[in-house]
């Protein structure tokens, strides 16, 4: 998955389906921040991102798009997602020989 497949289903998601210039910045900086947050909790992202972590992406990225008008804490689900995906790479890393 690349970045302009993230893009397209970050758009999807947040029911933007055409997007000025500004919202597009916008959007792909949200990308990037999320990827940033995720891999500062712990994870390890690496292009072509697998279609598990292309939506740990998409669900961080729309977290933030949202949050910014309602200042929720994160949603249990992406909580849940974010750590299932730091735990298993670090039960994957623990059980190697």
């Amino acid at each position: 998955m690349t970045q302009a497949d993230l893009l397209t289903l970050l758009q999807a998601d947040l029911n933007i389906l055409s997007p000025d210039a500004t919202r597009l910045a916008q959007l792909q900086h949200l990308i990037a921040t999320a990827i940033q947050l995720i891999v500062r909790e712990g994870a390890t992202l690496t292009e072509p991102y697998s279609a598990e972590d292309g939506q740990l992406i998409i669900m961080y990225a729309a977290y933030l798009f949202r949050k910014r008008a309602t200042a929720e804490p994160m949603p249990r689900m992406l909580r849940w997602a974010l750590n299932n995906r730091i735990f298993s790479e670090k039960a994957a890393i623990s059980d190697a020989p």
